[in-house]
């Protein structure tokens, strides 16, 4: 469905990503996780078409992204980037309804299923109530589940997300993670999303890429991560995988105490 094969992108003299790949399947989803710079970020842009690399390939349903326009890209693809921009005076249904252009065009008009996606999307991210309000009078958290209502509205089968549950409160987080898990399952979307709370990436994903500097360093299941040793070795903190339940994926426990930190 997705894949990517090599993937190596540059800015400038600084390699920000090398010989990285990933391979999804209808339904999967996959967490991308690593310290700051280390990469997820440019992958996710790179995926979805918006840094060329200047190695490697990309393709969609066995279709080269580059061969691609934009608008067959979103059909197949959405993409919520970490801080997305609109005018303040857009309404919450008006940002979502943007979510649809790819599939009506820029002069085409909404049928009853571009109307039952955006509704659908309002209710699944509890804003149906603020349908009409302005972007400026939300919340940051509000705002942030807009965005996340506008990319469920496209309907694409891929779905990538960087840094999801920003902005959100612990509850809204549990919402947002819920609902891509229940995405994945019920509508067999392929969620590829780049995640810093590792415990929420091990509860939900199917597969983690670990990254470091540019370089995937391991993809997996959580269970063999946690086996791995990476999480400490790769973040340079302390802690343990602790099981929680039967069948159930670990929790890491880290040692909130700063001379904990392990050295280079």
């Amino acid at each position: 469905m997705l894949s990517c094969t090599s993937l190596t992108v540059s800015y400038g003299r600084r390699t920000a990503l090398e010989d990285f790949h990933l391979s999804m399947r209808p339904g999967e989803v996959r967490a991308l996780i690593g310290p700051n710079g280390s990469g997820k970020s440019t992958a996710l842009q790179a995926m979805a078409g918006l840094i060329r690399p200047i190695g490697g390939q990309i393709t969609i349903n066995g279709n080269s992204i580059t061969a691609m326009s934009r608008r067959q890209i979103a059909k197949e693809l959405a993409f919520l980037p970490q801080q997305p921009s609109a005018p303040d005076e857009m309404t919450v249904a008006q940002l979502i309804r943007q979510g649809r252009f790819a599939h009506v065009g820029l002069f085409g008009r909404y049928d009853q299923r571009d109307e039952d996606a955006i509704q659908w999307a309002l209710v699944n991210t509890g804003l149906s109530d603020f349908a009409n309000r302005p972007l400026r009078e939300l919340s940051g958290g509000e705002r942030q589940r807009a965005w996340i209502a506008a990319a469920l509205a496209q309907e694409a089968g891929i779905l990538l997300l960087d840094e999801p549950t920003t902005f959100l409160d612990i509850g809204y987080q549990v919402e947002v993670i819920d609902l891509v898990h229940r995405l994945s399952r019920e509508r067999a979307v392929a969620v590829v999303m780049a995640i810093h709370d590792l415990n929420q990436a091990m509860a939900v994903c199917d597969r983690i890429s670990l990254l470091e500097q540019g370089k995937l360093v391991f993809d997996g299941n959580p269970t063999d991560l946690a086996r791995s040793g990476l999480v400490e070795q790769v973040f340079r903190v302390k802690g343990r995988f602790v099981p929680i339940a039967h069948n159930a994926p670990p929790h890491f426990d880290v040692e909130l105490v700063r001379r904990s930190v392990l050295t280079a």
